[in-house]
């Protein structure tokens, strides 16, 4: 019975490397996680009890209770559009590149190279940020349990320290009421734009599913798991969500002292007015380990994602970051890379009052964005006959609309009035990108950049395909 069982893993794990030989490339990556394991990444790194505490205090302030609720419903609905959308792409094209070797794959040929840079770089922008968001987070929880019983006061320099070393380490009342914390911007624009900004938390923590495609070329029958586990951490998440929300929020005992909480974590406010302090340490723990898992898994996606960027050219030094070690057969240098660049993106904290809703919006935008490619090209290609043209194309046509309107909503400033320590900072590192990308392509990377090569058909002629000179030869 073992043998058998041996036999048919073998035999199922040859199928997989033969399909994604299939795709161009080798088998270099441990293959051993299953639908659950698979599902577990993008669930670990879309995480509630991540995201919901991390920008509950800016959920109370822009938009209040009412915006926290049904903005979670309405987000939910649509992000679950961009995730079917994401599924059956997942399906028909398995690999670790995930939205960057999508983009390729549904565009023109002429267009594919440039529709695969572009979609890379946003989306490790986006996969950047995500990281810098949770761990941040994680820090600044672990600041504020330091200051229980302690009297403790943490300084910003004192945060970047603890988010170095978690980067190292890896009633009514609730449905109706509106609250504008922002500065005035209900007065001097609408409800409505506070309103729109509110929806950051519930998008930011629905974000990062894309995990499960950036890990098939790790998980056994890929093609099904990594579809399904998308849409399941998409759908668990907004359930579970929603009950750690609405929980929360019936919580507050008193609206001010928790939105202008001493510990400066509302979360952690409402631990202490229900269990005591003794009870909200053990809370606060719960959340924090919670936390500190979801920036492991956002650094072991993130990892991939720059694998594969690499092992076709894309990064600056692709041949050094597009090695796997030959023992834990994981991308060990991307992994550093994606910790440094998260570090990096954190220090704007150091003088800025809004920088970690910033970083959210980043990663937020960063990431639809390269989502917003491939649904796009989804609306032109046809990939399963099975399901009907035009459901399809309604599914990624909604998509594409829902990410346009959270890209232009999460630059828009978030306070008011508008100064270096209030100013969205988002639109500085989505400038930077789309400088360096578009810039970076017509100057020299148009020339050489071929997009998604053919690993396995290169090496049989004699290419190097790490060398960014020569990837794109055999084109």
């Amino acid at each position: 019975m073992f043998l058998r069982h041996r036999e048919d893993m073998v035999f199922m794990i040859l199928q997989h490397e033969a399909e994604l030989a299939k795709m161009g490339y080798k088998q270099e990556l441990k293959r051993e996680l299953g639908l659950m394991q698979n599902f577990g990444v993008s669930f670990s790194i879309i995480s509630v009890i991540t995201g919901i505490p991390s920008l509950f205090l800016y959920g109370l302030n822009t938009g209040g209770p009412s915006v926290m609720v049904y903005g979670w419903i309405i987000v939910s609905f649509f992000t679950l559009l961009v995730g079917m959308a994401m599924a059956e792409v997942c399906s028909a094209h398995p690999t670790s590149g995930g939205p960057y070797f999508w983009a390729a794959m549904l565009s023109k040929p002429k267009n594919a190279p440039l529709a695969s840079w572009i979609t890379g770089w946003f989306n490790l922008l986006g996969q950047v940020a995500v990281t810098t968001g949770i761990s941040f987070a994680c820090a600044s929880f672990i600041s504020t349990l330091s200051t229980f019983k302690t009297g403790f006061v943490p300084s910003p320099n004192t945060q970047i320290g603890v988010y170095a070393a978690v980067l190292f380490t890896q009633g009514h009342f609730v449905f109706q009421t509106f609250i504008d914390g922002t500065g005035g911007w209900a007065e001097r624009a609408s409800p409505a734009y506070v309103a729109v900004t509110g929806i950051l938390m519930a998008q930011y923590t629905l974000t990062g599913f894309d995990a499960s495609a950036h890990m098939t070329e790790e998980t056994t029958n890929a093609a099904m798991s990594g579809s399904i586990g998308i849409i399941m951490a998409i759908g668990v998440s907004a359930l579970l969500g929603m009950y750690l929300l609405l929980g929360l929020l019936f919580s507050i005992q008193d609206l001010d002292t928790t939105i202008n909480s001493a510990t400066g974590e509302p979360v952690a406010q409402i631990f202490l007015d229900c269990v005591g302090e003794d009870g909200a340490i053990v809370l606060m723990i719960i959340v924090i380990g919670a936390m500190y898992f979801c920036g492991t898994f956002s650094v072991t996606s993130n990892s991939r994602m720059m694998y594969a960027f690499a092992r076709d050219g894309g990064l600056p030094g692709s041949k050094f970051f597009a090695y796997v070690n030959t023992t834990w057969r994981s991308p060990i240098r991307t992994v550093w890379l994606a910790c440094t660049l998260s570090f990096i993106l954190g220090l704007p904290s150091l003088g800025s009052a809004v920088a970690f809703s910033a970083a959210t919006s980043i990663a937020t935008i960063g990431l639809y964005i390269s989502y917003g490619k491939f649904d796009l090209g989804s609306v032109i290609f046809r990939l399963n006959p099975s399901i009907s043209c035009s459901y399809r194309i309604a599914i990624a046509i909604t998509a594409v609309i829902w990410i346009a309107f959270i890209s232009i909503v999460f630059i828009l400033p978030q306070e008011n009035p508008v100064d270096s320590q209030t100013l969205n900072y988002a639109i500085v590192a989505v400038g930077i990108v789309i400088t360096y990308s578009f810039g970076y392509w017509l100057i020299s990377a148009r020339k050489w950049f071929a997009g998604p090569v053919k690993q396995i058909a290169a090496e049989e002629m004699g290419i190097n395909v790490m060398e960014p000179g020569s990837a794109g030869k055999d084109q």
